[in-house]
């Protein structure tokens, strides 16, 4: 949604944004990306295609704003779940 309001407020022709994710739970010692080292860690594959007339420069800033969307900061922050 953050790209697709992107995009429309610049006016650029962005048809349609889709994102494909691939979950998986893996030992820490098997992520070469991971900074955890012991247990298991969740790995979330992400792959985003972007449709519409696009120049390259367009679908780069896109990719580069999708790295701010609220959703994939809570997902890759820290998280504490206090129970009440």
């Amino acid at each position: 949604m953050t790209v697709v309001l992107y995009a429309r407020r610049k006016g650029w022709p962005l048809t349609r944004a889709t994102v494909d994710l691939r979950h998986e739970k893996v030992h820490a010692k098997d992520c070469a990306e991971c900074e955890t080292k012991e247990g298991r860690v969740d790995r979330i594959e992400s792959r985003m295609t972007l449709e519409g007339d696009l120049t390259d420069e367009q679908q780069a800033r896109l990719l580069e704003i999708s790295e701010r969307c609220p959703i994939k900061r809570t997902l890759t922050s820290e998280v504490v779940i206090v129970p009440k």
